[in-house]
């Protein structure tokens, strides 16, 4: 009997499977057909390649036939489809088997599920009768759940707005008394309270605004009282803050951008802090200048001003050096307050002024102008320096009144002019402390006037004394020195305008005029010749200190001009002594009239400079002075201090010189030429005066 895990055979063989072959059925009905009869072999031989192999079930045959391992033998082949139906119906039994098995147990389920079917229609009857009892429970307990979460709702509600809309008493107490610090919570509860202040305007909008009138009123009562203490803590803040260069620390910078919401504690707070720190600078100041250690925050390092600086303008210049380093510091210190800060300053004064339309900072002379944070600085620190300022004036004023140096004067007046000019950029054009120094510029340039007035004053009696040699006098050589110290420290200064020279102008005047009209003084009691040397020799000396400035050059042009009229006098003597020492002046002369008529040969000898008595006595005249005379003309030049120009005055002079001689000659000529043709002479006036105008330039050259 094969095994259980093996496959059945299938009930049905084909026709054409080798076993139904082996052994067909004795009952047959039909019998075989005589040709299979006669040849059998070929008969399965053909059913056997009559048979599909791709055929599925003829697989599944050969294959249970392969796995039972049978021998092909005459008995196994007789027996193998008993063998095979044998095992199809051991087969089928066991499968009826375990199906009664399996029904069996299908009639334990069905019990089993009979049984909680009455189970579940038990539970169903007791659960509706229990709901039936407890429905009117679960309806009162609904309304109770609902109740409360409208409570819980209402708490929520009631919570949040006592958290937003009302100050807990720690709040209350940072706000309002004084013994608590300012800090964190301070600055916490008074955003909050300005908050609650703001969102107040919105309980209004409602039908009912009690609630919101009261809160505001509560607020507005805190808000009012913590700005105060704040107020009060800034200004302990600013008594405190007496180092020389105040630091602002972060709370004071939030604590002044906060109470720029109340414009006019902001400005109290300002004045306060103005005079805090122009106590403090002042004492500061005081200390740099005695060297006082008693005063706080001095340092006992550095020597007083007073006794380090001996001459006037080494003292002027430390106090205004102190004055512009504190100056420095205080912006700088200031700068982390009102530049970073200054929107949000800007922001508060605006709200402020909303708040509080009378309170207008006195820097803002429109209520409705923007918060500018620079020109509030740059007031603030000039107001803090207001204390410096005056002490400043006071030493500086004696500083000028006690100098009579003319060129310490000047230097002065220049180096407050320096010092104005570095202050207008920090302060601006509107301040006290400029104001100050433009003051202090006026009285030292004063001064200066009235040194150089004084000065001129003390020279009556040199203006009396001649000078030898027609040089330059001592005065006029000491203003000129004076002058030039005085250009040397224009030049070098902080002149800020575009036309530095008529700003120099009023210098020129003071400081040269004056002097140039003292030499013009002693000039005219002079010959014209000394006169015209001596003022060129002043004149030139003038020009050459004035020329290496590019701020003096309208005077310098002023001042050649001036030497060319000059020029013009020496040029015109030179030509005089020309004429005079060659004896042919009365012939220029005549030469000149007879331009004025028609020149012919009969008024030309009709003439008594041509007469031959006439020519004959100027021409050795001419002889005897052509070999000394251009040494003799520049001799009469030798005291002008410019050798080159007394050269170029006599060259001009030698030169028009000969060209009045060759009009000479030319009418001799002319003259001589008459007489040959109208009334014959005995001599000729060319043979009388026979020199050439050549031989006159050579001889003169």
């Amino acid at each position: 009997m094969p095994s259980q895990h093996q496959r059945p055979l299938p009930l049905l063989v084909r026709d054409s499977s080798a076993a139904h072959d082996l052994n067909p059925p004795v009952d047959s009905p039909v019998g075989p057909s005589p040709r299979s009869i006669g040849n059998p072999l070929s008969s399965k031989i053909n059913a056997v390649l009559a048979t599909s192999f791709t055929d599925a079930e003829f697989r599944d045959v050969l294959s249970t036939v392969d796995r039972c391992d049978l021998v092909n033998t005459p008995v196994t082949r007789r027996q193998l489809r008993l063998q095979l139906q044998r095992e199809v119906i051991e087969s089928n039994g066991e499968i009826i088997r375990e199906f009664g098995r399996v029904a069996e147990q299908l009639r334990q389920f069905g019990s089993t599920l009979e049984q909680l079917s009455h189970v579940y229609r038990e539970m169903k009857v007791e659960i509706v009768a229990t709901h039936q009892q407890i429905s009117p429970v679960l309806q009162e307990s609904s309304a109770l759940i609902t109740e409360r979460q409208d409570v819980e709702a209402k708490a929520d509600v009631l919570n949040r707005f006592r958290a937003h809309f009302v100050l807990s008493k720690e709040e209350i107490n940072a706000l309002t008394l004084s013994s608590e610090p300012i800090d964190e919570e301070f600055f916490s509860a008074l955003s909050k309270s300005k908050a609650i202040q703001r969102d107040c305007e919105l309980l209004l909008g409602f039908e009912d605004q009690t609630l919101g009138l009261e809160l505001m009123e509560q607020s507005s009562k805190y808000l009012n009282q913590a700005f105060q203490k704040l107020y009060k803590w800034i200004q302990r803040e600013f008594k405190d803050a007496g180092s020389e260069t105040p630091q602002m620390n972060p709370s004071i910078r939030r604590a002044l951008r906060l109470l720029s919401e109340r414009p006019s504690l902001f400005q109290n707070c300002l004045g306060f802090f103005s005079e805090a720190r122009e106590r403090t600078l002042s004492d500061a100041f005081h200390s740099a200048l005695t060297g006082d250690s008693s005063v706080k925050g001095a340092r006992d390092s550095v020597k007083p001003i007073e006794m380090v600086a001996h001459d006037p303008l080494r003292y002027v210049g430390d106090m205004l050096a102190w004055t512009h380093s504190a100056t420095v510091g205080e912006k700088e210190s200031l700068e982390a307050l009102f530049i970073s800060e200054g929107d949000e300053i800007a922001k508060g004064l605006k709200s402020g002024r909303d708040r509080e339309p009378w309170a207008v900072l006195p820097t803002t002379h429109d209520a409705s102008a923007a918060f500018n944070a620079t020109e509030i600085l740059k007031e603030l620190v000039d107001r803090n320096l207001t204390g410096v300022s005056r002490m400043l004036r006071q030493r500086i004023e004696q500083a000028i009144q006690a100098n009579e140096d003319i060129i310490c004067a000047y230097k002065l007046a220049n180096l407050i002019d320096f010092y104005r000019v570095l202050f207008s950029k920090l302060l601006g054009m509107q301040s006290h402390l400029l104001d100050c120094l433009k003051g202090l510029e006026s009285a030292a340039t004063r001064q200066f006037r009235s040194l150089i007035r004084d000065h001129i004053g003390t020279l009556q009696g040199d203006l009396q004394r001649l000078p030898q040699d027609l040089e330059l006098p001592i005065f006029f050589q000491d203003a000129l020195a004076q002058l030039t110290a005085i250009m040397k420290t224009y030049d070098t200064s902080l002149d800020e305008s575009l036309d530095r020279e008529s700003n120099f102008d009023p210098v020129l005047v003071e400081a040269l005029d004056p002097f140039i009209t003292g030499c013009e003084t002693l000039a005219n009691r002079m010959t014209p010749l000394s006169q015209a040397i001596f003022l060129i020799n002043c004149k030139l000396a003038a020009v050459e200190v004035l020329r290496p400035f590019d701020f003096t050059r309208d005077k310098v042009n002023r001042l050649q001009n001036s030497v060319a009229k000059d020029m013009t006098v020496l040029e015109e003597s030179q030509f005089s002594f020309l004429c005079k020492g060659s004896g042919v002046e009365d012939i220029f002369q005549a030469v000149g009239t007879l331009h004025t008529a028609p020149g012919d040969g009969r008024v030309l000898s009709s003439l008594p400079a041509f007469q031959p008595d006439a020519l004959s006595q100027a021409s050795r005249t001419l002889d005897d002075f052509l070999p000394s005379a251009h040494i003799d003309a520049i001799h009469n030049l030798n005291k002008l201090q410019d050798s080159s120009l007394a050269s170029r005055l006599t060259e001009t002079a030698i030169k028009r010189f000969c060209e009045r001689y060759e009009q000479v000659e030319e009418l001799i000529i002319m003259a001589d030429t008459y007489d040959e043709n109208d009334k014959p002479r005995d001599v000729k006036l060319r043979d009388i005066f026979s020199r050439t105008a050549a031989e006159v330039r050579v001889l003169l050259s």
